[in-house]
């Protein structure tokens, strides 16, 4: 077995090192072993669950490193600390009227956004009684520690790590960039018949099929998608995880704010027409593309979220649509005017920094426009700060 089987000749990617190389092969031999038992095909969710999370070696299990500079891909609270600066603010909101200042953050990545949202609100002087952290990676819990350790050792004693979920939670919950991660349904529209995605093996590599679908609630929920009669050679992807994931949310959270930070699109625009190859995106080494069998386990795969998919989840899990904006639009209702203003102008490397990340975080042209905030809550009354200068649930 050779990982050049698993390159793309289209696209101009580095080499991974050896160790890199050695623990994709071990991934894809258990994939394969799985796809044999599974008489020689896997439902692309499948594949993708297990590039992404088999233990020990899927893309977020495995120990390359994937955030930052060095890694594949930089999120927001990696952009810049007004990131966090911000989020301090609205959570700041929701613990002067619920009274709780705890917080739980789901997929917590490098750790930055824990350390700084921490740093910042006790800065404030309102620093969380316990920072929840919900980690399935045994690596990026040991990186996010460590993170800690070294740099604010005093907020360690702050944060826990959760193995399971507690039955009931008051405070805000925070997913940046967690929906997007989601393993998604791969569905083709042709000729009037649905078909969906799977990946099969030939012995050498891995290929991309169509066939009739064999995943429970795929045809339900594309049927769902569209208003009237369905598009025809119409490719796309569904998150069939997502209603389950914010039931969950709805059984656990009592009252507070989820926030979830992603990029997306409401429906109509999501599933238009003219985006008839669906959302599928790839990252390795701060490269994009739309192959997902290219090294196994050392690339992210990614998908758009639907955000009006997840209202309708959350209101059926019974909690309120609390807003829906712009990520540019959130950070400016929550007080990035002021945050910037009171930099020192005369720190001239500091403030170019600061500026040159509001820049990234909020231009359209980078993640202003193509990231979206969306605020699920129970038992608030005031209206949202991050949602007060403009909100966008007609594009939902």
């Amino acid at each position: 077995m050779n990982l050049s089987d698993y390159r793309s000749n289209n696209l101009e990617l580095p080499e991974p090192d050896e160790a890199a190389c050695a623990a994709s092969l071990r991934l894809i031999a258990e994939i394969r072993a799985e796809m044999i038992a599974a008489g020689g095909r896997l439902p692309f969710s499948r594949f993708m669950e297990l590039a992404l999370y088999a233990p020990g070696l899927g893309y977020y299990s495995g120990g390359s490193r994937k955030f930052g500079g060095a890694g594949d891909f930089v999120t927001a609270p990696e952009v810049s600390l007004v990131f966090a600066q911000c989020l301090a603010r609205q959570c700041l909101q929701v613990a002067a009227e619920t009274g709780v200042t705890d917080i739980m953050e789901f997929g917590a990545g490098s750790g930055i956004l824990a350390l700084e949202l921490m740093a910042e609100l006790q800065r404030l002087g309102q620093l969380p009684e316990r920072y929840l952290v919900v980690e399935l990676s045994a690596e990026l819990r040991h990186r996010q520690r460590e993170l800690l350790s070294v740099r604010r050792p005093d907020l360690l004693p702050r944060v826990q790590w959760l193995d399971y979920l507690p039955e009931v939670f008051d405070g805000v919950v925070i997913a940046n960039e967690v929906l997007d991660a989601m393993p998604v349904t791969g569905f083709r529209l042709e000729q009037g018949r649905l078909l969906e995605q799977f990946v099969e093996t030939d012995g050498e590599s891995f290929s991309l099929c169509w066939d009739a679908p064999q995943t429970p609630g795929l045809m339900a929920a594309v049927e769902g998608l569209f208003a009237g009669d369905l598009p025809d050679d119409y490719q796309s992807e569904v998150n069939l995880n997502l209603v389950p994931w914010v039931e969950t949310l709805g059984a656990m959270v009592n009252s507070g704010l989820v926030l979830l930070i992603d990029y997306g699109y409401g429906r109509s625009e999501y599933y238009h027409r003219q985006r008839d190859r669906g959302t599928l995106m790839c990252h390795y080494r701060h490269r994009a593309h739309s192959d997902p069998l290219v090294y196994p386990g050392l690339q992210d795969i990614t998908a758009n979220v639907d955000f009006t998919a997840v209202a309708e989840a959350g209101l059926g899990a019974g909690f309120e649509l609390a807003g829906y904006t712009s990520q540019a639009f959130f950070l400016m209702g929550c007080g990035l005017d002021q945050i910037v203003a009171a930099s020192d102008p005369d720190d001239a490397s500091a403030h170019l920094d600061l500026v040159q990340g509001v820049k990234r975080l909020t231009l359209p042209t980078e993640m202003g426009e193509r990231f979206k905030v969306m605020g699920l809550s129970k038992g608030l009354k005031a209206p949202l700060i991050g949602f007060s200068l403009r909100q966008q649930r007609e594009r939902l």
